[in-house]
């Protein structure tokens, strides 16, 4: 199993367990994780991962950690951890969103959550009536929506987002991504930042200019924030062929980005595109059960890699 890496995906880490996000482990789940990570695998950073890779000289059961989009709780909850076993990680930060602002599809979720009512007439901007009238009910309606929402224009998107913002009183939580300090934190700690544009668009629904100007711009704001190279990417939602296809890829490559991230599922290896390099979410909850994951995907050919991180932002 040398010069196979499996590099794991997350988003946020909870303080506690949350229904509406039952896909996101929280700390006690998270550290439990990380001490089995760190016990059992050489926990490497990506960019050297992937160095160490190309050369042909990974060690045996390699594994790296990543996060996308640049939650507050990554700084919050995350770090502490990290830092307690000495482990890496990437975190990869959409830097409109910084000091105060909120992705999309928290909108959604946190509206869903502080609905004043056990129904969301949302027929105004085309999205039916929905039931909220318990977490199953909740979870379900998230679900919907953000089928519904994922692949409008950004600018739609976003107004759809205001729409439900607007119902809710300004009840909707400002501080769920982190802010320039926290991002600092991150650096001062020995952790790698990298570049996931700025305001998280899918990537294929824009025109080539407008598609540089999100990957170069981010990646500019990030060096003037950290006062460090940012050498990775990782493509917003990260559908090969559906949320950015090769002019993607060679748009990120030419910018001088040294490797990006993909949510196609697999392990790499020396044959992988490192500018396309798959993925793998980790939604193990015991030691036994992520050791069997990991060996899985460090088995995994990569002819064998699936598309099943569509939920992924």
């Amino acid at each position: 199993m040398t010069d196979r890496l499996t590099i794991l995906t997350y988003h946020r880490v909870l303080p506690a367990p949350d229904p509406l996000r039952p896909g996101d482990p929280d700390h006690s789940i998270f550290e439990t994780q990380v001490r089995t990570l760190a016990r059992f695998c050489n926990v490497l950073a990506l960019d050297q991962a992937v160095t160490r890779m190309r050369a042909g000289n990974l060690p045996p059961r390699s594994v790296c950690i990543t996060f996308d989009d640049g939650y507050a709780d990554n700084a919050e909850q995350a770090l502490p951890i990290l830092k307690k076993y000495r482990i890496p990680a990437v975190f990869f930060v959409a830097t409109g969103f910084l000091n105060g602002g909120r992705m999309f599809n928290d909108t959604v979720i946190e509206a869903v959550r502080v609905w004043p009512n056990t129904e969301m007439d949302l027929q105004d901007v085309g999205l039916g009536v929905q039931s909220v009238r318990d977490d199953d009910e909740r979870r379900a309606t998230i679900k919907a929506l953000l089928a519904k929402i994922k692949y409008l224009d950004s600018s739609e998107r976003d107004s759809v987002a205001a729409t439900l913002a607007s119902n809710c009183d300004g009840n909707l939580p400002s501080n769920l991504m982190m802010n320039t300090e926290q991002l600092r934190m991150l650096v001062d700690a020995g952790m790698e930042i990298g570049g996931h544009t700025v305001t998280h668009p899918i990537l294929t629904n824009l025109d080539r200019r407008k598609a540089e100007e999100e990957i170069q711009t981010g990646r500019t704001e990030l060096e003037r924030l950290t006062g460090q190279e940012i050498p990775g990417f990782a493509y917003p939602n990260g559908r090969p062929g559906r949320d950015y296809g090769s002019e993607h890829v060679g748009i990120v490559r030419d910018a001088g980005f040294r490797y990006a991230v993909s949510t196609a599922v697999g392990r790499a290896d020396r044959e992988s595109d490192p500018w396309q390099l798959p993925r793998a979410v980790c939604w193990q909850r015991t030691p036994m059960r992520l050791l069997l994951h990991l060996l899985r995907m460090w088995r995994i050919r990569p002819e064998d890699r699936v598309d099943s991180m569509a939920a992924a932002l």
